[in-house]
C-alpha cells in the first residue's frame, strides 16, 4: 500500500502518522517514496494487543533488508537514501496467532539539499545568505528532532492509555465475578441452613 507518491508533492519535508491494525498471523506492508538524497525516519510503537510486541522490518528501494525483523514493542530507523525510490515498511504479527495488534507508525522524509537550492537562487540575485541558510538548516534539524520526540511521547501516552483501559476492564470483570461468587455462596448457605432447620423440626415432630 503506497503512503506517499513520488509525484504527489515536492516539499522538502513530509511527516505522516498512522495507527495500523494488524490481524493475528498477518503481515501489513506499506511503501513510502523517498527522493534521492533525502533522509527517511520511521518509528514503530505497539499500542495494544497480545504481548505488546510485533515484528518490524524495512527494505530499501533495491529490496535489501536495511532493518531486519525484530520482535519488540518499539523500534526506530533512519538513513539517507543514496538512490531514492520506494521503501517497504512492514509490520509483522505472524508469531501471534490469536491477538491482533494496534501499531502507531510515524514516517518523515526531509531534504536538506533544498536549503542549498534556496541559497543558489539567492546568489543569482547577488544576495549572500550563507549564515541565514546555516541557521535555517540548524533550526530545521532541531524541529525534526522535536517532532520525533513529540511523536514518541504521543505513542507512549496512547500505549499507557490503552493499558489503563485494559486494566480497568480486567478489574471490573473480576469484581463482577467476585460479587457473583459471594452472592452464590450466600444463597447456598441460606439454603443449607434452612434445610438444617427443616430436618430438626421434622425430627422433633416424630418424637
Amino acid at each position: 500500500m503506497p503512503l506517499f507518491d513520488e509525484n504527489a508533492d515536492d516539499a522538502p519535508a513530509v511527516a505522516m502518522e498512522y495507527k495500523v491494525h494488524v490481524d493475528p498471523g498477518k503481515e501489513e506492508c506499506y511503501f513510502q517514496f523517498v527522493q534521492k538524497g533525502a533522509t527517511i525516519y520511521v518509528s514503530f510503537q505497539v499500542l495494544r494487543g497480545g504481548d505488546g510486541m510485533a515484528g518490524f522490518a524495512i527494505r530499501n528501494p533495491s529490496g535489501q533488508l536495511v532493518h531486519p525483523y525484530q520482535w519488540k514493542p518499539a523500534s526506530e530507523f533512519q538513513e539517507v537514501s543514496p538512490t531514492g525510490g520506494y521503501y517497504g515498511i512492514c509490520v509483522d504479527n505472524q508469531f501471534s496467532r490469536f491477538a491482533a495488534k494496534l501499531v502507531n507508525l510515524y514516517i518523515t522524509t526531509f531534504r536538506y539539499d533544498q536549503w542549498e537550492k534556496f541559497t543558489q537562487e539567492l546568489k543569482d540575485i547577488d544576495v549572500s545568505a550563507e549564515n541565514c541558510t546555516n541557521i535555517l538548516q540548524g533550526v530545521d534539524k532541531r524541529i525534526q528532532g522535536i517532532l520525533q520526540m513529540q511523536q514518541l511521547a504521543r505513542s507512549r501516552e496512547a500505549r499507557d492509555y490503552n493499558l489503563l483501559l485494559d486494566n480497568e476492564t480486567y478489574v471490573q470483570n473480576w469484581s463482577i465475578a467476585q460479587c457473583v461468587v459471594v452472592i452464590a455462596c450466600f444463597v447456598v448457605q441460606v439454603y443449607f441452613v434452612k434445610k438444617l432447620f427443616e430436618t430438626k423440626n421434622s425430627g422433633r415432630g416424630r418424637i
